[in-house]
């Protein structure tokens, strides 16, 4: 069932030899399912670390972050596991792809954690390998495809389980600019078809621009620009 977000009051700190480091005070940002954010700003200012601590990937210091009525960061780690794999949707700027397995594989893994991979499961597989281009692919080992390719296997695995939120870190950044702008559409029309909220961490002014919400995370903090 759709979820909304709600990130309040997130502050993460980190230790140092200087003292506390604080990388995100006091973010907030509200979602609702189809919602597509970019989230933009200089490197080092902590827009992968938010997307991990939506993730569950990591904790924050401070404040909390809900979907729908639930905070997953109070589960135990057997709980914040199943909630991550049956609710959230990674696609990160290296593909990640196992390469002993083929591109069909590679897109069902996430379903392993479950009951397994069914009749259903691979349908869905198949179903969203042919969406992006690759039902010729489907028996072909990751070091057979194009660094495109393997990115739009990776989009496919993220959201093989529908997640409710699709969280996608630098997804472009390894792709010349023609790939990256299909990537990019991919990930948008994927996630609308899915009814999921995307949040994507960009530098790529180009992919931003696609997105209808874009915020800026800037010393610490996020503001909708």
């Amino acid at each position: 069932m759709p979820s909304s977000l709600l990130v309040q009051s997130l502050a993460k700190t980190f230790p140092s030899a200087e003292g506390e480091v604080g990388v995100l005070k006091n973010v907030n940002l509200s979602a609702s399912p189809g919602d597509a954010i970019a989230i933009t700003g200089p490197s080092g200012t902590g827009k992968s670390t938010l997307l991990y601590i939506i993730g569950l990937l990591d904790s924050p210091t401070s404040g909390q972050v809900l979907v729908g009525d639930q905070n997953p960061h109070t589960l135990d780690v057997e709980g914040q596991a199943k909630f991550r794999n049956t609710t959230i949707g990674f696609v990160f700027q290296d593909h990640f792809l196992l390469p002993q397995c083929t591109v069909l594989e590679n897109v069902l893994i996430p379903t392993l954690a479950q009951a397994g991979a069914g009749t259903a499961q691979e349908q869905q597989a198949r179903q969203l390998l042919e969406r992006v281009g690759l039902s010729h692919r489907m028996t072909h080992l990751p070091s057979q495809l194009s660094g495109g390719e393997r990115q739009r296997v990776a989009v496919c695995r993220s959201l093989i389980n529908q997640p409710r939120i699709l969280l996608a870190d630098e997804p472009t950044g390894n792709l010349d600019r023609r790939t990256a702008e299909t990537i990019g559409e991919l990930l948008l029309e994927l996630a609308r078809e899915q009814n999921s909220i995307l949040l994507c961490v960009t530098h790529s002014s180009e992919l931003a621009a696609r997105f209808a919400r874009r915020f800026e995370l800037v010393d610490g903090q996020l503001a909708e620009v």
